[in-house]
């Protein structure tokens, strides 16, 4: 755990590739202090149809999939760590949103083979 879910805009392909994108948040997740490297799981989805309200802007929507039972000061220094990382990159017209949300532990099942 995390799964670290990124939408995005496909137009913002040429300022920000994927595989940059996916590294920013990986590390951003990693500086909360929260996981272990090896439990973080990050993947990106683009998009390209979208609206972002009546003027076009390309957009990055984090989701921060955990457990249950962190604390609200543990989810908010996740996702303010994510959202430097984004910030960092210094792109104009954009949107830069990220939110946690907790998974229920007694309703997870997962299987590795």
């Amino acid at each position: 755990m995390p799964h670290c879910i990124i939408e995005f805009s496909e137009t913002l392909i040429p300022r920000l590739p994927p595989a940059k994108l996916v590294q920013i948040v990986y590390e951003g997740a990693l500086r909360s202090g929260l996981f272990e490297a090896a439990d973080i799981k990050t993947r990106a989805l683009a998009y390209d149809h979208f609206l972002t309200g009546p003027s076009p802007a390309d957009f990055i929507h984090v989701t921060l999939r955990i457990l249950s039972g962190r604390t609200d000061e543990q989810k908010q220094l996740l996702s303010s760590t994510v959202l430097k990382g984004l910030t960092d990159c210094n792109l104009a017209g954009i949107s830069l949103t990220v939110e946690v949300e907790d998974i229920h532990s007694s309703s997870y099942a997962k299987f590795i083979a």
